[in-house]
């Protein structure tokens, strides 16, 4: 695997990005992934020719980076792996795209997802699934699965997603690769096809964490189109190599066989244990601490997360853009059946079970009382990393290794099971990285670090030391081609 910084040495020290790039499509091509729904050949091949001209300067000149198909894209198709958006070209870049393209970036393409952002496996793609380069029976996690797959498997260097319940970090455990949620307004979200608006984030996934902290501070920053964006202050590679002497990691005892934890697979639990005791060796500590809301979180996301799909989606009709259907009847008929037609199972599931949560006399029994939830698990996350003397959270990223396709999409409540971990950073709206700290025959575990506010850089610097005494990032999948 090339890393970004060795790929752009090689470009400056007189390397061809077009064949480059060339490479990297026909590796694409021939690939058993279905990682991509889109390769933007002709764009990323004109914009590697401009770069062998003339080389322009920035953080990621000439790097090559695939992008979830979520994320608006002027001139490519961006279509949320959706029957609905069907043909549907952006005629505007999301701001994380401006922001690439700013420092260099060439995009090579829109990646597979499970559809709107809903799963956990990338099954429910209407390009059907991708598949996990460790095992090609097994899933790559979801909802950003085409991008972690993509680039665990040598077909980007680095690739974005984004994050609502785990969806950058369940993929970057299953794929062996590193993945960063931000805290809730550091990245914006203009140009991100919405989902459930108060709890998503785009992030990174790279192959080890200097990468994934270079493409933060690419993406990272205000935004005066999206009313939730904050000021940074980056640093996220400058803080990188300060080591976790000094520091305390609090390990939440309902993530370790109490409440959420007790489906846990026993080698995950292992590797996890084996991490904190790398972590301590390096010169941290450890204390347990308590999340006593955690075991709410799932319950309370669904109903956060399902109602605001249910309103964000109403704007998909089929009347302006996407799926149409032929002769069009009375608005209610054309519009419902616009609908049926272009929406999978589970993004109808959702949407139902949202506009039910909303509706009048329930209101108050679902929605209400699960952002009343949220404050409480936001609470417990304040008190863990301030008055309960952490400074870092070290919990699994997923509770258990990636698992085979078909095995649970026919069960909806085992898959949502499969986000325990994840979810309640999203509810907290606090940052938190995947990366890899182990194998259980054969396929990775993720371990997860959670840190304060807009504190990214000790996450990183945290990930980083235990990336620099371990070898695990350094594994390639059997699959790769």
């Amino acid at each position: 695997m090339v890393m970004i910084r060795e790929l752009q040495e090689g470009l400056f020290a007189g390397g061809s990005a077009e064949e480059m790039i060339n490479s990297l499509f026909e590796k694409i091509r021939r690939s058993r992934l279905n990682a991509y729904n889109h390769i933007a050949e002709d764009q990323a091949l004109e914009r590697a020719r401009e770069f062998d001209r003339s080389p322009w300067e920035g953080s990621l000149a000439g790097v090559p980076i695939a992008i979830k198909d979520s994320i608006s894209t002027r001139g490519i198709e961006t279509n949320c792996s959706s029957r609905i958006l069907s043909g549907y070209v952006p005629p505007y870049d999301a701001h994380v795209i401006e922001r690439l393209k700013e420092e260099g970036a060439i995009i090579i393409g829109k990646t597979n997802m499970d559809e709107f952002a809903m799963g956990t496996s990338t099954e429910t793609s209407y390009f059907g699934p991708t598949k996990n380069p460790w095992d090609l029976d097994r899933v790559p996690g979801g909802s950003s699965g085409g991008s972690a797959a993509a680039v665990a498997a040598g077909e980007a260097p680095a690739a974005l997603g984004s994050d609502t319940g785990g969806s950058i970090r369940g993929p970057a455990s299953f794929c062996g690769i590193v993945g960063i949620k931000p805290t809730y307004g550091l990245v914006s979200r203009y140009g991100l096809v919405s989902y459930a608006n108060s709890l998503e984030q785009i992030g990174p996934l790279a192959m080890d964490v200097e990468d994934a902290a270079l493409v933060m501070e690419a993406i990272s920053g205000h935004d005066p189109r999206d009313s939730t964006s904050v000021k940074s202050e980056g640093g996220y590679l400058s803080g990188l190599n300060g080591g976790v002497e000094g520091l305390t990691f609090g390990v939440p005892k309902e993530y370790f066989g109490e409440g959420v934890g007790e489906g846990v697979d026993p080698e995950v639990e292992r590797s996890v244990w084996d991490a904190i005791s790398k972590l301590e060796e390096l010169g941290a500590s450890w204390k347990m601490v308590s999340l006593p809301h955690t075991k709410y979180a799932l319950a309370a996301y669904y109903i956060i997360a399902m109602s605001e799909a249910s309103s964000n989606l109403a704007r998909f009709d089929g009347l302006r853009y996407g799926l149409r259907l032929g002769a069009d009847q009375d608005w209610h008929s054309t519009f419902s059946e616009i609908r049926a037609a272009g929406f999978g199972p589970e993004v109808k599931r959702r949407i139902l079970l949202g506009t039910y949560a909303l509706s009048a006399g329930y209101y108050g029994r679902y929605y209400l009382k699960a952002l009343k939830v949220r404050t409480l698990i936001k609470q417990d996350f304040e008190r863990a990393l301030s008055s309960g003397g952490a400074d870092l959270l070290v919990t699994p990223t997923m509770p258990f290794p990636a698992f085979k396709i078909g095995e649970r999409i026919e069960d909806p409540l085992s898959l949502y099971m499969a986000d325990v971990f994840t979810v309640p950073i999203n509810l907290a709206g606090v940052p938190a990285i995947s990366l890899p700290c182990g194998f259980a025959d054969g396929l990775p575990i993720g371990l997860q670090i959670i840190g304060r506010h807009f504190d990214e850089v000790s996450l990183l610097r945290a990930a980083k030391a235990y990336e620099d005494a371990t070898p695990y990032h350094e594994a390639v999948p059997k699959e790769v081609i």
